[in-house]
C-alpha cells in the first residue's frame, strides 16, 4: 500500500473517536511500528492536530474542534454509502471490485462500537434485483473507460430484429441503467446520429486509435428519456383512454413506466390516459391484458375491440 494510503488510513482510524497507539496502528496496517512515528509526524506537519497522550492508557487522537475533509465520513454518512453500494451491485455496477474495496475501508477504519452498528444495519437492509450476466461487466468496464477519456470502440452488435452482427465505430457518451438493462448512448459513425445501443446485445468490444470531444451540455439521460418517452403535449391526434376496476390494479397500471408518463387524471374508481392513436392501441392492449379481469376498459371502443382481438389470436394459437 503506498505512503499515501496508509497516512489517510491513519486518519480513518484516529478519526473514529479513540485514541489509538502506535502498535495498533502497527498491527492494523502491517506496517513497521517506527514508519507510523513517520506517518504521525508527517500528519503533524501537514497541519492535523494529533494529540499524543503518554502512559498506561496514552495513545493518539484528534483535536474535537478539528475540521474534518470531505473523505471523513459521519456514521450517517457510512451507513448511507454501504446501503447505495448494495444498490450499485445488484444493478450490476461495472466496477463493483473497486466499489467493494472502498467500502471495506468504511468498516476496516471504525472502531468496535462503529463497526457493529454498520454491520447492524447493513444486515437488515436488502435490495433484490435481477442481476445481469456476468458477461457484462467486462463491456461496461470498457465503456465506462471510453466515456471517461473520450475514447472511441469498436462493437460488434446484433439488434433483436438481425440474425447478423454489424461493426460499427461508436463515440459513448455515457452509460445508463434502465429497467433492469445497461445501455450506453453514443454517436454512431456508421449511422452518424446519437443513438441507444443494449449493452447485453453488444458481443465484442475493442478500443481504437480514434478520441471524441462530448457535447458540454449533453445528458446521455435526459437523451434515453426522451427518446424512450417523447412528451406528447401539443401534438395533433392524441386519444383519450379511461380504464376502471380495483384500486390495487389501477395503482399498478398507472406506476407502469410507459403508462404513468401519459396519465392524465387519477380517481378512487379509474384512471385517464392520453397518448398518440399509433400507440394506443399497439402498446396498450398487451399492457392491459396480463391483468386479465381485475381492470375493465371504460373508452374508447376501439380499444377494447383491441383486446379482445388479442384475446381471440392467443386463445386460437393455443387451441391449435
Amino acid at each position: 500500500m503506498p505512503k499515501n494510503e496508509h497516512m489517510l488510513s491513519i486518519l480513518w482510524m484516529l478519526n473514529a473517536g479513540e485514541k489509538v497507539t502506535a502498535k495498533q496502528i502497527s498491527e492494523k496496517l502491517e506496517i513497521h511500528i517506527r514508519t507510523v512515528y513517520r506517518y504521525i509526524d508527517a500528519l503533524c506537519a501537514s497541519g492535523v492536530p494529533i494529540i499524543s497522550d503518554a502512559g498506561h492508557n496514552g495513545g493518539y487522537s484528534l483535536l474535537h474542534h478539528f475540521i474534518k475533509s470531505p473523505l471523513l465520513f459521519s456514521m450517517e454518512e457510512k451507513k448511507a454509502l454501504l446501503h447505495a453500494a448494495q444498490f450499485a451491485q445488484e444493478a450490476g455496477y461495472p466496477l463493483s471490485e473497486a466499489l467493494e474495496h472502498a467500502t471495506s475501508k468504511l468498516q476496516m477504519y471504525s472502531n468496535p462500537e462503529q463497526e457493529r452498528l454498520l454491520h447492524h444495519h447493513a444486515a437488515g437492509f436488502g435490495v433484490i434485483n435481477r442481476r445481469g450476466y456476468p458477461a457484462l461487466q467486462p463491456v461496461l468496464q470498457e465503456l465506462e473507460h471510453a466515456v471517461a477519456h473520450e475514447e472511441s470502440v469498436e462493437i460488434s452488435y446484433r439488434n433483436s430484429h438481425d440474425k447478423q452482427s454489424s461493426n460499427r465505430v461508436i463515440d459513448p457518451y455515457g452509460v445508463v441503467n434502465w429497467n433492469n438493462k445497461w445501455y450506453t448512448v453514443a454517436f454512431c459513425r456508421l449511422r452518424k446520429e446519437i443513438r441507444s445501443f443494449r449493452v447485453d446485445r453488444i458481443l465484442n468490444i475493442t478500443r481504437t486509435a480514434f478520441t471524441f470531444r462530448r457535447p458540454g451540455d449533453f445528458s446521455a439521460r435526459a437523451f434515453f428519456m426522451d427518446k424512450l418517452l417523447p412528451d406528447a403535449a401539443g401534438k395533433p391526434g392524441l386519444i383519450s383512454f379511461v380504464v376502471g376496476g380495483r384500486a390495487e390494479a389501477l395503482d399498478d397500471v398507472c406506476i407502469h413506466w410507459f403508462l404513468e408518463h401519459h396519465l392524465q387524471e387519477r380517481t378512487a374508481t379509474q384512471a385517464t390516459f392520453l397518448l398518440e392513436e399509433e400507440l394506443l392501441y399497439t402498446h396498450v392492449p398487451n399492457i392491459l391484458l396480463p391483468y386479465g379481469k381485475s381492470i375493465h376498459v371504460i373508452e374508447p371502443q376501439n380499444l377494447k375491440d383491441k383486446l379482445v382481438a388479442l384475446a381471440t389470436e392467443l386463445m386460437e394459437y393455443y387451441r391449435d
